[in-house]
């Protein structure tokens, strides 16, 4: 609960500060690729920003002529080749992250404001979408079909939801879930609907093969699988964060819920689903604020799942929670005076990213300090000088007293150097080559009002040079300028029009002086000195 005490922070490794802020444009929403080397920010102005998040520069810009509506959400592939972008304006475009290129883009009947693409694939064109007023639905963005999901368990055994009375104008449902989400390896989709349930789709068949009651009974506005799998977070309009942990197996959780429903033959509709739906999810931990009842903004889980992150909806407030796994509150951060819109953790690092209701994107992460300890064993830091009493023989010189132990490591045993050690966090990773973590830089060139200045900066150098400066000027008052005064002559000092003189030598001194003691002597018409 989150009225527990909080727990020592030197127990974890997680953001405390803001260490950095980006600016481009209003961004409203926010996602890593897979490495969490590049940030993908969707912008008011239908702007999609790619920022390297190392250096905290703009890698690339993606802006469709065809839309100027607000981003709702950005996507990436599993190995970031490519990115979905949904709009405002009720479209969706998949964009080539290499080249820049827009691969395709279709536009619904309702307002996407989610969408997700199909996480096994590296270049998917399936993608689940959530609509702003319709049932969630699986979208081909190659061909344009669209596959709508149930939204609601039927009485019947078929698991297909019964036709609505009361529809759109466009055909569809009149039930409003408000997320959904594929599992890890995108065999099953989870979907939260307005009447506190979670559905598990095929969405293949278009079946509903498992229900799971939520308590309360409030409308589901987020859910969201661990980067591992193992746990699913749901969010309710009851102001309670929930975490459920993943009973079926992680891959191909389709065929282990085929084979836990063999022995439940004897159950028939609703209460076949429930019975099914127990088997594949449990209830583990919930979190709320009981004191403040506070709603909870975009939460998540940390990159491996030992944390969980949720953001105050209360306007004119940047506040974001931080429990562990096991249900304490390990940190409160608070920041400035605006509210949250989105939030998103590091995939490996212990950083946070938190969009502002002002576009601005803020950086959080943990503040180290110095400890010198950690480079000797014996080193003890001190508050203030201390004297020091030295013993007579510390410093002394001693024999060996017993031999060193021989390592146990072999060494004629050849080095590995080119194999890599699997990350516990990569863990599904078949650490592919043409996976994307880096864009390479485009140089911007130089805009022409800018040359067009540099130009008319140096004609009017020149003339000032020729005519108007102010050395040609006080050089035609005073007259030709004394050579010899000036220490610095034939070296050329790197400015138009300026030498350097150089400094005589001491002979040459010499030669100057003798010539100004001896007075000149007078000679006569033939040539001869006089007397």
């Amino acid at each position: 609960m989150m009225d527990a005490p909080i727990i020592d922070p030197l127990q974890g490794v997680f953001p405390e500060i803001i260490e950095e802020y980006l600016e481009s444009g209003i961004m409203k929403c926010i996602a890593f690729n897979r490495r969490g080397t590049l940030l993908a920010a969707g912008c008011v102005d239908g702007t999609c920003i790619i920022w390297d998040f190392g250096t905290r520069g703009i890698a690339r810009e993606f802006k469709d002529d065809d839309s100027v509506a607000s981003i709702t959400s950005v996507c990436w592939s599993k190995y970031g080749h490519r990115i979905l972008v949904s709009a405002a304006d009720k479209s969706l475009s998949l964009w080539d992250v290499v080249r820049g290129e827009k691969i395709t883009r279709i536009t619904l009947q309702q307002t996407p404001l989610q969408a997700r693409l199909y996480p096994r694939s590296t270049t998917p064109s399936i993608c689940l979408v959530c609509p702003l007023s319709s049932a969630p639905m699986i979208v081909d963005l190659e061909t344009g079909s669209v596959t709508v999901l149930p939204v609601l368990p039927t009485e019947g055994g078929n698991g297909v939801a019964p036709p609505s009375k009361n529809k759109f104008s466009d055909g569809s449902a009149p039930f409003t879930p408000t997320s959904a989400c594929f599992n890890k390896y995108g065999d099953l989709v989870y979907v939260g609907n307005s009447k506190g349930e979670i559905l598990i789709v095929d969405y293949r068949s278009v079946q509903v093969r498992g229900i799971v009651l939520v308590p309360g009974n409030a409308v589901i506005k987020n859910i969201v699988f661990s980067r591992n799998g193992q746990y699913l977070l749901i969010n309710s309009t009851d102001r309670t964060i929930r975490i459920y942990e993943n009973l079926l197996p992680v891959k191909n959780a389709l065929a282990g819920l085929d084979e836990a429903t063999k022995d439940l033959n004897d159950l028939e509709g609703v209460e076949k689903l429930k019975a099914v739906g127990a088997l594949c999810l449990t209830l583990f931990r919930e979190f709320q604020d009981s004191v403040t009842r506070v709603h909870w903004k975009a939460p998540c889980f940390s990159g491996d799942g030992e944390w969980v992150v949720g953001g105050s909806a209360n306007k004119g407030e940047h506040k974001i929670y931080i429990w562990d796994r096991a249900g304490h509150l390990v940190k409160i951060l608070e920041g400035p005076k605006e509210a949250i819109v989105d939030l998103a953790w590091h995939p490996v690092n212990p950083v946070v990213v938190s969009v502002s209701l002002s576009g601005l994107v803020y950086i959080w992460a943990k503040d180290f300090t110095e400890n010198w300890s950690a480079f000797a064993p014996d080193f003890k830091e001190l508050e203030e000088n201390e004297e020091y009493v030295e013993r007579e023989d510390e410093f002394d010189l001693n024999p060996e007293i017993e031999k060193v132990k021989g390592s146990d490591v072999n060494e004629d045993e050849d080095v590995d150097i080119d194999g890599l050690e699997n990350d516990s966090a990569f863990s599904d990773s078949d650490l592919s080559g043409d996976e994307i973590c880096f864009l390479p830089a485009d140089p911007i060139p130089d805009a022409p009002e800018q040359q067009d200045k540099c130009v008319g900066s140096s004609s009017k150098l020149g003339e000032s040079n020729q005519s108007g400066s102010p050395l040609s000027e006080e050089a035609g008052q005073n007259g030709p300028a004394n050579h010899e005064s000036s220490p610095f002559e034939g070296e050329d000092t790197g400015t138009t029009g300026l030498k350097r003189r150089r400094k005589p030598s001491e002979k040459v001194l010499e030669q100057q002086a003798e010539k100004v003691k001896k007075p000149p002597q007078k000679t006569k018409p033939s040539g001869k000195p006089q007397n």
